[in-house]
């Protein structure tokens, strides 16, 4: 018992990893496209920039020292009726000066917006390169999924050929068929299995493309799941990468505007100084070697008021100019829906007649089969009817399977 419940604990691992769905692979391509990297980059970017803009309020020290030879000395007055005592011709000067940042008139606050508004545009810019993968990797997917469906067909039309070999193997031992029909079969299971080797080379090309995107090592035996939608198409709210990236460069911009705002406001401030000579200046009886002030500092440079109504229209334009891109991206993206729609109806209604062809090319097959066994067509005969019923049902899982994908390509154009 022990024995058989480990054997079929096994079993059910492999069948539970011997399924893998469309989702999955993009999901893993995304994860190891090296550009996925650049998150983490942009994250860790914007935190030490915004750290950096947060500074702009410490104080702001200033230290000048200035040492040499005083060609003409600095002032010496000395009290009436008392000599001039001779001044150093060596002087050094130390000045320092500590200012503090009250309002910068919004400066830092709209840096700090203009680096988190950049950090979405960055990122928006990566969402639309990796939104390609899921693109590549659908293309090749359902690639395999199509190559297994002719498979299928092959080893369909593989059996049946081989049950009428047999059979014709048996009636020209009983003299009731040609070496030659014998022949024309093998010819033919020859021609299938030429074209199953195409196949099967064509899948392995397909499945390296598919590991490498994913980073995964998926054998040749793999299973791919397809896809079940629950949903119709026409329910899905458009997605897309690029309208988030236009939406982000429009708040950029309006971040980036801000600027201009500030340029017109003043800057106050906390100030000190302190001045230090050595050796100090005499007046009289007094020698003065420092001195400190301190008070309030406002600044304003009146050039941004200059520049302001040129600057409101630069902005203006660059907002018309994303406002366009995004207007023109929806339009081509609606004609892809809408074309990619016309597409389902349309193999829906190939569809529908698929079932009926199979079945009537079928019983023609069967019609051959009863007039070879009489003697009343040739073996090249009933072969055409075998490879015409093949060729329906090939055609059949072929329709199926481009259904499926168009049905995909809806959901990849509108971003789902």
């Amino acid at each position: 018992m022990r024995k058989l419940l480990i054997i079929l604990l096994c079993h059910l691992v492999f069948f539970v990893n011997a399924q893998v769905t469309i989702d999955s692979c993009q999901q893993k391509a995304k994860q190891n496209y090296p550009l996925i990297k650049q998150y983490d980059l942009i994250a860790q970017t914007t935190e030490y920039t915004v750290s950096n803009a947060n500074k702009a309020y410490l104080p702001q020290v200033n230290l000048t020292a200035i040492g040499g030879y005083i060609i003409k000395g600095l002032p010496n007055v000395s009290a009436p009726g008392q000599p001039e005592d001779e001044a150093s011709k060596m002087q050094l000067i130390g000045i320092a000066q500590v200012n503090q940042v009250i309002w910068d008139g919004g400066a830092t606050k709209t840096q700090k917006e203009i680096i988190k508004t950049n950090a979405e545009v960055e990122k928006a810019n990566i969402d639309v390169a990796l939104f390609s993968i899921r693109e590549r990797v659908s293309q090749i997917y359902f690639g395999i999924l199509l190559i297994d469906e002719q498979l299928k067909q092959i080893d369909i039309l593989n059996d049946n050929l081989n049950r009428n070999l047999n059979r014709i193997k048996l009636s020209k031992d009983n003299g009731l068929a040609y070496q030659s029909d014998v022949d024309e079969m093998k010819a033919e299971l020859y021609n299938l299995e030429q074209r199953k080797i195409e196949f099967i080379y064509t899948r392995k090309g397909y499945l390296r493309m598919l590991n490498y995107l994913t980073g995964q090592d998926l054998n040749e035996s793999i299973k791919l799941e397809k896809p079940v939608f629950a949903l119709p198409p026409e329910t899905f709210v458009n997605k897309r990468p690029e309208l988030t990236l236009y939406d982000s460069q429009l708040n950029l911009i309006e971040a980036q505007s801000g600027m201009n705002r500030v340029s017109l406001m003043p800057k106050l401030g906390l100030m000190g100084a302190g001045i230090f000579i050595q050796p100090g200046v005499n007046f009289a009886t007094s020698k003065v070697n420092s001195l400190a002030i301190a008070g309030l500092s406002m600044s304003w440079n009146v050039n941004g008021l200059y520049r302001n109504s040129n600057n409101k229209n630069l902005d203006l334009l660059k907002t018309e100019k994303v406002k366009n891109q995004k207007e023109t991206f929806s339009f081509t993206n609606y004609l892809q829906l809408t074309q990619t729609s016309a597409e389902i109806e349309k193999q829906k209604a190939i569809i529908a007649n698929d079932d009926e062809i199979v079945k009537l090319k079928a019983d023609i097959t069967k019609s051959y089969q009863l007039r070879y066994d009489n003697g009343m067509c040739t073996m090249n005969d009933l072969i055409t009817a075998m490879n015409r019923e093949s060729e329906a049902r090939a055609n059949m899982a072929l329709h199926s399977v481009q259904l499926l994908m168009s049905l995909y390509n809806y959901k990849t154009i509108s971003g789902n």
